[in-house]
C-alpha cells in the first residue's frame, strides 16, 4: 500500500509517505505556521519520491488530541487532498502514535495540555502496527492520572517533559523509563494507519473529525468539577 501521512497536533508539522519499501518522511519545526507550509510539504514529498497523489491508497492525519488549531488543519487537508484524488481517509490518535514511537510492549503516553493538564493513555502492543487500549485517551491534572497495572510500562511524551518529577514519583513502581522529547510524528501517522486500511477500517473525506477531548479551549473551575 501507498499511504500519506500529516501530523500538526503540536508545534512541530510533518508528512510521510509509506511505501512497500520503506517510509519517506520530512519534519520542520512550524511553530504556528502549519498552514503555510503543510500542502508544500506535501508536494515536495510527493516530488521527491516520483509519485502523485492519485496513486496512494488513503490519506491518514493525526487526529488528535493536540492543539486545536493544528489538528482542524490536519483533518481538513487530508479531506481536502482525499476529495481531489478519491481516497479514504484515517485518523491517528496522536497518543497511540507517541507509543508507537518507542520499542516497548507496554507504553504509557502523555502530551501537555496546557493549563496544568495532560492528555494521557496507556497502551500495550499486539502486533507491529496494532494496540490496544489499557487506559483510555483522557484529559485529566497531572495529580489525577490513572493507575497502571504491572510494572513494565515505558512512558514518553511532552506531558512527561513537562510533568516529569511528578509523574515519576507517582509511577515510581510502574514504569521502568522515561523517554524524552518524544513528540507525535507522520510516521507514526503512517504506520498505524496501514493496519487500519488492511483491516478494512477506513473513513470517507465527509466523515473524518478530530479528536479533541477537550471540547473547549478554556474551562471554568466550576467547569472542571462537573
Amino acid at each position: 500500500m501507498k499511504i500519506l501521512a500529516i501530523e500538526t497536533s503540536t508545534e512541530f508539522c510533518s508528512v510521510a509517505l509509506l511505501m512497500d519499501d520503506g517510509i519517506v518522511a520530512k519534519e520542520v519545526h512550524a511553530g504556528q505556521k502549519h498552514s503555510e507550509m503543510l500542502l508544500e510539504m506535501v508536494q515536495e514529498l510527493l516530488k521527491t519520491t516520483q509519485l502523485t497523489l492519485h496513486q496512494m491508497d488513503g490519506i491518514a492525519f493525526g487526529a488528535g488530541p493536540g492543539s486545536f488549531t493544528g489538528l482542524r488543519i490536519a483533518c481538513g487537508v487530508a479531506q481536502g487532498l482525499a476529495y481531489a484524488a478519491n481516497l479514504p481517509v484515517v485518523g491517528i490518535n496522536t497518543l497511540e502514535a507517541l507509543a508507537q514511537k518507542t520499542a516497548a510492549h507496554f507504553v504509557v503516553t502523555a502530551l501537555d495540555a496546557r493549563m496544568g493538564e495532560i492528555y494521557h493513555a496507556a497502551y500495550q502492543k499486539i502486533t507491529r502496527f496494532n494496540w490496544k487500549i489499557i487506559s483510555p485517551p483522557m484529559l485529566c491534572s497531572p495529580d489525577n492520572v490513572p493507575l497502571l497495572p504491572g510494572h513494565e510500562w515505558i512512558a514518553c511524551g511532552s506531558g512527561f517533559d513537562v510533568y516529569r518529577p511528578k509523574l515519576a514519583a507517582f509511577y515510581s513502581d510502574t514504569i521502568q523509563q522515561i523517554h524524552s522529547g518524544f513528540h507525535p510524528h507522520a510516521t507514526e501517522i503512517a504506520q498505524l494507519a496501514l493496519y487500519k486500511f488492511r483491516e478494512g477500517i477506513r473513513l470517507n473525506p465527509a466523515d473524518a473529525s478530530p479528536v479533541y477531548i477537550r471540547n473547549k479551549v478554556a474551562l471554568t473551575e466550576n467547569e472542571r468539577k462537573v
